[in-house]
């Protein structure tokens, strides 16, 4: 009898541009702010898109990135996560972006925005690129 092979529903693809303003999208919706996306393609080899994030604590980290990896489950698994259970500076690899989510204080401490300021900004919507401290939800 012969066997028919069934083959696994292929899961749809995002550029690694939509992933970032995806990334940017999802963090929006759980009220983050100063959010960013860089394109370091042309000045590291370590991803395409860095998006970083900010929240007003660390379960707020948490719940970003929670709905980040949620949001994209249907893209993809996060290939790595770090730093989810403090909830302070939580980093999610997606191979060709790299999500940084920060608490405001410590997004001022490192500042990574300085450390990539040679990177081009992706252009994101309105509501998103200048969504500020929770006051202005």
């Amino acid at each position: 009898m012969p066997v028919n092979e069934t083959t696994a529903a292929e899961k749809p693809v995002l550029s690694s541009q939509e992933r970032a303003r995806k990334c940017a999208e999802l963090a929006y919706e759980k009220k983050a702010f100063d959010i960013r996306a860089l394109d370091i393609a042309k000045v590291s080899s370590i991803a395409d898109y860095l998006v970083i994030i900010s929240g007003n604590s660390d379960k707020q980290n948490q719940a970003i990135a929670d709905g980040i990896r949620t949001g994209l489950k249907k893209y993809g698994k996060v290939q790595d996560i770090e730093g989810e259970s403090e909830g302070k500076w939580i980093v999610m690899d997606y191979g060709d972006v790299i999500v940084h989510i920060f608490s405001d204080q410590l997004r001022h401490y490192y500042k990574l925005d300085e450390l990539w300021h040679m990177a081009p900004e992706l252009e994101l919507p309105e509501e998103i690129g200048s969504a500020r401290k929770e006051d202005d939800f």
